[in-house]
């Protein structure tokens, strides 16, 4: 780290280690031509396809399509760049029947960026990423696999997903 080869970003009681920059990547690339081996395939996260695509994350979603929808929500400026949800935000939320209102009052932060152990990037969690989650499984979008943090979606519950994300 001393020698910004790697960065280092801390959640929670974890710390996750990524290379510091495209430039370390394209360092370790070219010196990959000097080695006999192949490199080994890298695969991150779990090996399960239905936890890579979508799985609970202590209350919220998380996998690809929880990367998915946070992703979506920022770009689209669901969120401002403090994560506070704006009023293009709270237009998107009614169209699933979610009002900021309606929440219950809570020391928790509304938004808060969770780092995707599958997929390396952030998803939404904090009482609104509980709340999509739970009005998914509520509108019988998807559902919690018994004994198994595997949300698994319907077709039609995926199919209106996908047109309400984007």
């Amino acid at each position: 780290m001393d020698g910004d080869v790697l960065a280092v970003e801390a959640q929670g009681r974890h710390r996750y280690f990524r290379l510091a920059g495209a430039h370390v990547a394209s360092l370790l690339e070219a010196m990959m031509v000097f080695s006999g081996d192949a490199a080994p395939p890298l695969r991150t996260g779990p090996r399960d396809p239905a936890l890579r695509k979508a799985r609970i994350c202590y209350d919220h979603l998380a996998g690809e399509m929880g990367v998915r929808l946070f992703e979506r929500m920022v770009q689209d400026r669901w969120l401002a760049d403090d994560l506070s949800i704006t009023t293009r935000g709270t237009a998107k939320l009614a169209e699933i029947g979610l009002s900021l209102a309606d929440l219950p009052p809570s020391n928790r932060p509304m938004c808060r960026a969770c780092l995707d152990w599958s997929q390396r990037r952030q998803h939404l969690a904090g009482r609104l990423g509980q709340a999509v989650l739970d009005r998914m499984l509520a509108q019988t979008w998807a559902r919690r696999m018994p004994n198994s943090r595997v949300i698994s979606f319907t077709p039609e519950g995926e199919r209106r997903f996908n047109a309400w994300v984007g």
